[in-house]
């Protein structure tokens, strides 16, 4: 019997578990299709939303946000990119990167997702930022990334040059806020089991499963 499952992840696209957490749960969701299958949809999540328009340098920032030293925040990283390789995915090197501001980028998911390229988007802009040290604030970068998976680069520049999408983005925001979510990445199914953090494929697999079960019997 197929289930259909509601899947809402709430994220940031400068969010490292974030593209592990996604990497394991497609893992097993490949695993246990056709019999269960999920529509998923990316919420937004600013880790950093008082961020300036320049950034920051991402080992200063690291140290100072969660008071770790240098070293320490090298092992972190290093363990990160261990992580994703066992999901497939390749991190590049963010030495000497910088954490920025990610508020239009989660303005032009929200535009991808009435147009069905939300999840191709999202990777893109993962890839743009981890796998490319570039920067998900700079209009010029966005709006390559959008031409990148094919939608629209004009509408997409009309909507940076405006404040399209503000309230909604920020209305979904306060929404997954006032819910307790103050981490990422959380994953939500059937807007009420949370599964939390970049957990592996068999943690996901097992959650599912069990969700699953619940709602054919019910």
């Amino acid at each position: 019997m197929n289930t259909q499952l509601k899947i809402d992840i709430v994220s940031d696209v400068s969010c490292p578990w974030c593209i592990i957490g996604y990497q394991a749960l497609k893992h097993a969701l490949s695993n246990l299709a056709p019999d269960i299958q999920a529509y998923i949809t990316w919420q937004p999540f600013e880790l950093n939303p008082q961020m300036p328009k320049e950034g920051q340098e991402i080992t200063e920032h690291i140290t100072q946000k969660y008071g770790i030293t240098v070293e320490q925040s090298e092992q972190n990283r290093a363990a990160i990119r261990e992580r994703g390789l066992s999901v497939g995915y390749q991190f590049g090197n963010r030495g000497g990167g910088r954490i920025y501001n990610t508020f239009d980028a989660h303005r032009l998911l929200h535009w991808a997702h009435q147009l069905g390229k939300q999840t191709d988007l999202k990777l893109a802009l993962f890839d743009l930022y981890f796998q490319q040290s570039g920067n998900p604030s700079d209009h010029r970068q966005l709006l390559s990334v959008v031409k990148s998976i094919g939608l629209d680069v004009v509408e997409a520049k009309q909507i940076l040059d405006s404040d399209k999408y503000m309230t909604d983005v920020r209305k979904q925001q306060k929404f997954y806020q006032s819910a307790g979510v103050s981490s990422v990445p959380a994953v939500i199914v059937n807007d009420k089991h949370l599964i939390s953090g970049g957990q592996p494929s068999e943690t996901f697999e097992q959650a599912l499963k069990q969700i699953a079960a619940e709602q054919i019997s019910t």
